[in-house]
């Protein structure tokens, strides 16, 4: 299986205003300490990760140091990477640049303590990015980014390990002023969203059978695609999903070759792989590619076309895969498959993936290498 990246913040001084009835802890850790406090969320964190230790030789825990994460996750064995050196005392500018490291390590799945306040931390440092799960581990919890209890939030996790195939979907960052809520008045407010691994969805919410149901879903996944394109120049990989999506932008699509778009216009058919370097040099470019060859291929098979070279140079933050909740069903836990040639970029490509699969619909899954 592929190595799961675990992002891992704790909040270390988040929840601390409860027990000595401070209703949060926004400006008043020092006081809530004063008061006799003590710090719980390192250990409502150890609740979760007890739930994948079984899994820790398949899993790097990337981290702050100290009682930001480094500490529990040693201490429960974990392989550890300290990306970011926190300040003795922990403010939310250091949740914040821990998580602006995280994003840069390209973790699958970053997992953090504490409230309302920290989640807010992480989403106005990297948004929408990558995936994000709360331990809940503060005084306020309205935020939707929660598992319902750390136990709960591990056992998400213990899901993706397990090859389960686990949605994501869009949550509410919350907060209140806790100003105000200390005065008895309470006010949230709605922040943003950030993408949260759920439990999974199976069933689509359309009653139609056999190929009408498909093509509805397709198109829910042609609009989600399009809408991600922006005025960027894309490459679109060769199958039947991606055939559809062009017929949804009315342009001719080569079924069994690679083509090239910018702006929902058609810039090249059936490119070569000499072509696809020389047109995508120096540019930004994004790859959206499907399962192909029926093994769950998304690279090696039918598409030789994209080689190492051009992959490297689009960069594996830039390849998004589309494909039905049946297909992924379909491989019955069996991940995708990367095989482009270069053993070392295959390594560099597995892990876990975001996969469109309908309209601000996607699941986690994972991609592995060969060899």
């Amino acid at each position: 299986m592929a190595l799961f990246r675990l992002g891992l913040l704790i909040n270390p001084l988040a929840g601390l205003g409860g027990s000595v009835a401070l209703k949060g802890s926004d400006g008043v850790a020092s006081e809530a300490l004063a008061k006799g406090a003590l710090p719980q969320a390192m250990n409502r964190m150890r609740q979760a990760l007890l739930k994948i230790v079984p899994y820790k030789d398949r899993i790097t825990v990337f981290t702050a140091s100290s009682d930001m994460g480094e500490n529990v996750a040693k201490a429960l064995g974990f392989t550890t990477q300290v990306i970011y050196g926190s300040s003795l005392v922990t403010h939310g500018s250091d949740t914040s640049a821990a998580a602006v490291k995280l994003r840069e390590k390209n973790v699958d799945l970053l997992l953090f303590a504490g409230g309302d306040g920290t989640a807010r931390d992480i989403y106005g440092a990297v948004g929408e990015s990558f995936p994000v799960l709360g331990v809940p581990a503060g005084v306020k919890i309205h935020s939707g980014v929660f598992g319902v209890t750390p136990a709960a939030a591990g056992l998400v996790v213990k899901q993706l390990l397990d090859g389960e195939l686990v949605s994501l979907m869009n949550a509410d960052v919350m907060d209140i002023d806790e100003v105000l809520f200390r005065q008895g008045r309470v006010q949230a407010k709605r922040f943003g969203e950030m993408q949260v691994p759920a439990e999974p969805r199976y069933v689509q919410a359309v009653k139609q059978g056999g190929v009408e149901c498909e093509e509805l879903v397709l198109a829910d996944i042609a609009a989600e695609a399009i809408g991600l394109m922006d005025d960027t120049l894309c490459i679109m990989g060769s199958g039947s999903t991606l055939a559809f999506v062009m017929a949804e932008m009315g342009l001719e699509n080569t079924l069994l070759g690679v083509d090239l778009i910018k702006d929902q216009a058609l810039i090249q058919s059936d490119l070569t792989a000499q072509a696809l370097l020389k047109y995508t040099t120096g540019q930004e470019t994004k790859l959206f590619i499907t399962l192909i060859g029926g093994q769950g291929h998304i690279l090696g098979r039918g598409n030789q076309q994209l080689t190492p070279a051009l992959i490297r140079q689009i960069g594996r933050e830039n390849i998004i895969i589309l494909a039905t909740k049946t297909k992924l069903k379909a491989l019955e836990g069996r991940p995708l498959i990367v095989d482009s040639g270069d053993p070392e970029l295959d390594l560099f490509l597995a892990g876990y993936y975001k996969v469109i699969t309908g309209y601000r619909d996607y699941v986690m899954y994972p991609v592995v290498e060969i060899n």
